[in-house]
């Protein structure tokens, strides 16, 4: 997933260097291609997100001697 975010960015960025002039170059490359790609990596990093929370929870729940508490 990161390699088609490079590549996005990559893509806005050569949009940007085509724009005429700076302020418009810029808003182009944050409008364009900065804030969809934190978007989209935010989105579709939730479930490692989740996943990273729940090992740890559990590796504390080990280290305290009591068991897991399921989540509903």
């Amino acid at each position: 997933m990161y390699i088609i975010a490079i590549g996005w960015l990559y893509v806005t960025v050569l949009m940007a260097f085509a724009e005429s002039n700076v302020v418009a170059g810029l808003l182009t490359f944050v409008f364009y291609g900065l804030l969809p790609t934190l978007l989209l990596l935010w989105l579709f990093g939730g479930p490692a997100r989740r996943r990273r929370r729940a090992r740890a929870r559990a590796g504390e729940d080990r280290d305290s001697g009591t068991t897991p508490r399921p989540e509903g």
